[in-house]
């Protein structure tokens, strides 16, 4: 009886750490089920799994008389070759890696091309960007902005940029990527090793489920158009070592080469581009080629009147809030203009008139229509 109970335990194991894998990364058909209660489970509870089938394992083989020591020899070979290809070569947290020193300059020292995209944030007089290209393959970026801990964040499966303070209970937290959920990256923080999902920066799994991290107003835009009206902020630079890397995703910011990131150039299928909008608990999205043609957009979320603006470089845009909804807003020249008033891509007036509200920011995203109706249903 001892040789069956030895074969079905290392099957077990190899079972588990297949399936411990299975669930949270992209593989045929696991990111469109509903599997992340089950990823957490194998996750957390990953060695008593391997002590407890490992354990049996070798009790049974200690206590069995073999005569082909290769059969069981084969067996634990293969069970470590699953335990390398699972946990080290298939492994988010080895696969992509996080800077070791994050390097910006200014704009007269900076090396990236001034058509790249970027997310840009702006924080208590401090301004920074990081290049998609770059962003985009670690995943997370851990930075400063002035005194402030950033956590910098891209899923490429999503085309979601997302900044955050990484405060959790008033202590800043550090993360590593652990793998995704429907299509979304996923973090889990190195205190209690919840698991935070990058699209709504909200833990979906462990002991602080349901918390949120705090987000930054961010912006995507080209490097250019993000100098122009930022002139004193500093961005991220190419870390050498990772370079081939960053030129493997060389031309995901238009088309993407895989299947899980390239772009659908029509509207409303799961590929397709959006801007999604976020503000005071509401949430939606509108078509990128709706936003090509119209070149501004004034429309409601929730209650609340908001404008869209795509900038001539056809790549950058700007999202704010409309004092009324009777306002409709049209741009030129990068000018956003309603009637004779007019404003500049800050939402600042160009005349001095104290009666007129400067315009005000709101959360907008650019990503694809698959992640946006995943993670934020019309509200």
């Amino acid at each position: 009886m001892t040789k069956p109970l030895f074969y079905i335990s290392m099957l077990f194991l190899i079972i588990f750490e297949i399936a411990n894998v299975f669930f949270i990364m992209p593989m045929p058909g696991s990111q469109e089920i509903n599997s992340l209660d089950v990823a957490y489970f194998l996750h957390d509870w990953r060695w008593i799994f391997r002590v407890g089938f490992g354990g049996v394992a070798l009790i049974s083989f200690l206590f069995s008389t073999w005569k082909r020591y290769w059969l069981p020899l084969a067996v634990v070979t293969l069970w470590a070759i699953v335990i390398y290809m699972t946990n080290f070569k298939m492994a988010a947290d080895t696969m992509f890696y996080q800077p070791s020193v994050v390097l910006t300059k200014n704009m007269v020292e900076n090396n990236v091309d001034s058509n790249r995209l970027v997310i840009g944030v702006e924080y208590n007089g401090f301004a920074k960007a990081y290049p998609i290209q770059y962003i985009g393959y670690h995943h997370q970026v851990l930075d400063t902005l002035g005194n402030t801990p950033i956590m910098v964040t891209y899923c490429t499966v999503c085309r979601t940029g997302r900044i955050y303070e990484p405060k959790v209970n008033g202590q800043y937290e550090t993360f590593r990527l652990v793998g995704m959920d429907h299509y979304n990256a996923m973090f889990e923080d190195n205190s209690t090793g919840s698991w935070w999902r990058q699209a709504t920066g909200e833990a979906v799994a462990g002991k602080l489920k349901g918390e949120i991290l705090p987000e930054l107003l961010s912006s995507q835009m080209t490097l250019s158009e993000w100098f122009a009206l930022h002139p004193n902020s500093k961005v991220m630079q190419a870390d050498p070592k990772f370079q081939e890397k960053y030129d493997s995703m060389s031309v995901y910011e238009t088309v993407g080469k895989s299947k899980l990131t390239k772009t659908d150039t029509s509207s409303w299928n799961k590929k397709s581009w959006v801007v999604g909008i976020k503000v005071d608990g509401m949430s939606k999205a509108y078509d990128w080629n709706q936003l090509k043609k119209d070149r501004c957009i004034n429309g409601i979320v929730g209650s609340t009147p908001i404008l869209i603006a795509l900038l001539d470089d056809n790549k950058s845009f700007v999202a704010f809030q409309r004092q009324s909804a009777n306002d409709v807003f049209s741009i030129e020249q990068n000018i956003l203009s309603i009637g004779d008033i007019q404003y500049n891509l800050k939402g600042q007036l160009l005349s001095d008139n104290s009666e007129i509200k400067q315009l005000k920011p709101v959360h907008a995203y650019q990503e694809f229509w698959h992640s946006w109706k995943t993670f934020n249903p019309e509200k």
